[in-house]
């Protein structure tokens, strides 16, 4: 751990944003709770949202007045773009880029559109990042239960010679200094965030509980036996992992299970399925995936919604949906209809 670089309260303070107004550009999953987290910090925050939109109601709800992302980079002097990555790049272009000027600064939750140089901020403007590793309404509610989640702080522009300060400021006032604030780069950022997306956390993850789903039903068995087998345990065993690693997890379960885990375990993540994850890397790293993306996004995406309705349709979501209604224990949630 010696070549790595934690920041908490202790090594930074607000002080670089003191006198300086923050724009919140989005007030979705993040932007709500970063602007909400530095104003009780402190600070004067200002938000840039569609006023008749959910999220501009929720804005307006939460004290602060919706206006546009124009008005808003005027007025600030760090503007926070928490909007999705395949919108930024028209509002940047659109909206924010004709209202930069030298001294302000542009800062990020995610490297995408820096990385693959869908924004290129003008010179004497710093560009840097706060990267919460949770989602908003956790960096929400930890905040306000006196504790943080960790972050990722990144430089990629400092025209200043004050931008890595101001990036700690940033993460400092949104909580993060409570837990840790780990340096890394947006490139570093970006790559390693669209991997785990697409490898392990969502695509592989996902595509394993379908095929494992399908293998059992296929030979037989009853799929509500099934989805409790490959989905909804899938809660007690990342909670193990995530409070102690693979060692606690496998320490927490009985021995045929561990036993099963270590010899077949490697069997299904075969030299196959690490060469796939290679050539994944590898269309992160070039860019493939990025400019697959975004004309994705331009065309309507339409293979997104094809695919997306497909699985919505899966037998796995149609029972998870009955048993869900039977757990007493927790409080189901679906995603709503579009």
């Amino acid at each position: 751990m010696a070549d790595v670089k934690i920041y908490y309260d202790k090594d930074g303070s607000l002080e670089p944003l003191k006198g300086k107004t923050v724009a919140v550009i989005g007030y979705g999953s993040q932007g709500h709770a970063h602007a909400q987290n530095l104003r009780e910090s402190g600070v004067k925050v200002i938000v840039a949202e569609l006023p008749t939109t959910a999220n501009g109601k929720l804005a307006r709800e939460h004290g602060f007045e919706p206006m546009t992302a124009a008005a808003a980079t005027q007025q600030g002097d760090l503007m926070v773009i928490t909007l999705p990555d395949e919108i930024q790049s028209i509002v940047y272009n659109k909206e924010i880029a004709p209202n930069l000027k030298p001294g302000k600064a542009i800062g990020f939750c995610h490297g995408f559109n820096i990385r693959y140089k869908q924004i290129v901020p003008p010179a004497g403007v710093d560009v840097i990042m706060i990267a919460p590793k949770g989602p908003g309404h956790t960096v929400r509610s930890c905040f306000q239960e006196g504790s943080g989640v960790p972050c990722l702080v990144a430089v990629e522009k400092n025209d200043s010679g004050k931008a890595f300060e101001l990036a700690l400021a940033w993460g400092i006032g949104i909580g993060g200094g409570r837990a840790g604030i780990i340096e890394t780069t947006f490139t570093e950022e970006t790559e390693t965030d669209l991997f785990g997306e697409q490898v392990v956390l969502c695509g592989g993850l996902t595509a394993l509980v379908k095929a494992g789903f399908e293998t059992l039903t296929e030979a037989g068995y009853s799929p509500y036996i099934c989805y409790f087998e490959v989905l909804h345990e899938l809660l007690l065993i990342i909670k193990l992992m995530s409070e102690g690693g693979l060692s606690y997890m496998r320490y927490s379960i009985s021995n045929t299970a561990e036993y099963g885990d270590l010899t077949r375990g490697p069997r299904i993540i075969d030299s196959h399925v690490r060469k796939e994850m290679k050539k994944i890397l590898k269309e992160i790293q070039n860019g493939s995936f990025a400019k697959e993306w975004l004309d994705e996004s331009r065309a309507g995406k339409p293979n997104f919604k094809k695919l997306y309705e497909s699985d919505k349709n899966h037998q796995i979501e149609v029972v998870g949906k009955q048993l869900r209604k039977m757990f007493a224990w927790m409080e189901a949630k679906e995603a709503p209809e579009e």
